[in-house]
């Protein structure tokens, strides 16, 4: 959409290369800036997305006449890899919980592990898109880098039906906002500030290995798999676009999933 990259000009492209007059950028800039960000720990994807948008942006200014060629297709962008799913495991997700409670943020965390949100799905939610009443909630927005943007994909815009421990915990969840999640000042919060001010030190007071605040997502879906949770319904949980997505994320439950499937084919014929 245009605000995800009007995100990527504001955050990663014009502070590498907005001093430079668009006949000055060259190929060796472009790749300079690849290179910068993949080292400062930006995923592959999040590169070749920059990549993408400076692409775009080159190639208008070709046919304005501004410049003569696109350098960009001279810059070779990273490829893309299956990225590694690290879930918490049911005692790791135990020791979370505990080390959350009585926490501001509690019903972040109790959500994330429960629904499978994505970080920017959490800290864009409203409270006029919950309803306490009938346990549901609606995911209608997101937010990255400050941008507040429609859900990633049409079937990212669903609806959740609350388990007990999600529902309880919203429920005790100090309204100081339209934003569920806010700041002090009632603000939505940063994501990066999330991560610095909140989840790492969570991980460490729990004493936890690193994790990412995705895997809370992965850990959600994983533990539904293993406790034999159809994967569509995990797909419709998720929000993914279809359900390929799921099995492809979540292949390594699978064996453990045709094996239950064994064990019940047993039963039946012993």
């Amino acid at each position: 959409s245009w605000k995800q990259y009007e995100t990527v000009v504001r955050l990663h492209i014009k502070p590498a290369l907005g001093k430079l007059k668009l006949d000055r950028v060259t190929a060796l800039h472009v790749q300079t800036l690849y290179r910068e960000k993949l080292d400062s720990g930006l995923s592959a994807r999040r590169v070749i997305y920059i990549h993408v948008t400076l692409h775009k942006a080159l190639k208008q200014a070709v046919r304005w006449s501004l410049i003569p060629r696109n350098v960009v297709d001279a810059a070779e962008p990273p490829k893309a890899t299956k990225k590694e799913i690290n879930p918490l495991d049911e005692e790791q997700v135990r020791r979370l919980m505990e080390a959350v409670r009585g926490n501001r943020l509690e019903a972040l965390y109790v959500l994330a592990v429960n629904t499978g949100m994505r970080q920017g799905e959490l800290l864009g939610l409203q409270w006029k898109d919950v309803d306490l009443d009938s346990g549901t909630l609606r995911v209608n927005r997101t937010i990255f880098g400050g941008v507040v943007s429609p859900p990633k994909t049409a079937k990212s815009r669903r609806s959740i039906k609350l388990s007990r421990a999600a529902l309880a915990a919203l429920k005790i969840h100090e309204k100081t906002s339209e934003w569920v999640f806010s700041t002090g000042s009632g603000k939505p919060i940063n994501c990066t500030n999330l991560i610095k001010q909140s989840w790492r030190p969570l991980l460490k007071e729990a004493g936890l290995p690193h994790k990412r605040f995705h895997d809370l997502r992965h850990t959600c879906a994983t533990l539904l798999l293993t406790k034999g949770v159809h994967p569509k319904v995990v797909q419709e949980l998720l929000g993914h676009s279809s359900i390929s997505i799921t099995l492809d994320t979540y292949s390594h439950v699978l064996p453990n999933m045709q094996e239950k499937a064994v064990a019940a084919m047993d039963e039946i014929f012993e």
